[in-house]
């Protein structure tokens, strides 16, 4: 019974720095690619830059959102197969 529960608990803490290191991961490419495709980081939630449009800004949004939960749930995914 202790054997489940500390494999229960080690399998939440790789799930939980799976998750991380895939939304780290998902934040640096997209940086990467925004800046290739428009030659400008892309913005951030708290810029109060007025120049910045918002149609950009929502788009921004949208692309690291849905990246960053695909990385998240693929990399939880994967390591709750690992713990099996």
């Amino acid at each position: 019974m202790a054997d489940e529960q500390t494999e229960s608990k080690i399998a939440k803490i790789v799930g939980l720095v799976a998750a991380a290191a895939a939304a780290w991961l998902a934040g640096k490419l997209i940086d990467q690619l925004w800046t290739k495709a428009l030659g400008h980081t892309p913005p951030k939630a708290d810029a109060d830059d007025d120049d910045i449009r918002f149609a950009e800004i929502a788009a921004a949004a949208a692309i690291s959102g849905a990246l960053v939960g695909l990385f998240r749930a693929s990399a939880t995914r994967g390591a709750k197969r690992l713990m099996r």
